[in-house]
Parts: C-alpha cells; structure tokens; sequence
C-alpha cells in the first residue's frame, strides 16, 4: 500500500483564502465571482472535484449574523438612531461583508477539500 504525502493545511488554506490554487498559490482558482477553474492555470491541478455546495454561503451567513447582530443591539441602545437609518447602515454593512467574504470562503473551503484529499482530490501530488 501507497504511503500518501500530506497536504500542508495552513499553506493551502490560505492560499484558499486569498482565492489562489491550493496547490500552487500562484494561478487564480476562480474564474469569475464563485465559479471554481476546472484545473489551475499555473501548476494545471485539477480543481473540479470540489464540493462546496451551500457551505461557504452558510459560514458567511453565521460570520456576518455574529458579527452583525452584536453591533446592531450595542448601536440601536447607545445611540437610539431612527430605525430607518439604523436598517438601511446595516443593510449596507451586512451585504459589503457578505460580499467580501463569499468568495474567500468558497477558495478556503475548496481549499481544505483539496488538503484532506476530499472528494476525488485524492490523487498523487
């Protein structure tokens, strides 16, 4: 039986994060806003066998709702705003946020697939 090397995790996830191949960090892993490259530009890995699904809308949901819900609470009872006001700040904050983080959760997620070999990534590097 083959002794299969390790992917390093935290290289790879950062990587992700910056929306970079995991294997690499040079090529794009994203071809648009969320649509993964079926392999890497650079090193020619092959990124389609992600499965991200719903998963990084579901994690920016949780990190923007934890951020945002906290703030909103401490904003609304030390500064008493006008709720309209308070509504259409937040509603701006809360979609630039999710906005920024939607993409780099999908390069960390697709990246933490590709490091545990997950998925069909489980060939030979």
């Amino acid at each position: 039986m083959d002794e299969v090397m390790e992917r390093p995790m935290r290289p790879a996830l950062m990587r992700g994060w910056r929306r970079r191949c995991p294997n690499c960090g040079a090529g794009p892993m994203l071809s648009g806003y969320l649509k993964v490259r079926d392999t890497c530009p650079v090193c020619h890995e092959e990124l389609c066998h992600h499965r991200a699904d719903d998963g990084p809308a579901y994690l920016t949901i949780l990190i923007v709702g934890h951020l945002m819900a906290p703030i909103i609470l401490w904003t609304f009872t030390a500064f008493r705003p006008d709720p309209l006001v308070l509504a259409a700040i937040f509603t701006v904050g809360c979609v630039a946020l999710s906005l920024y983080l939607l993409p780099r959760l999908k390069g960390a997620l697709v990246a933490l697939q590709w490091a545990k070999r997950m998925h069909g990534f489980g060939g030979q590097s």
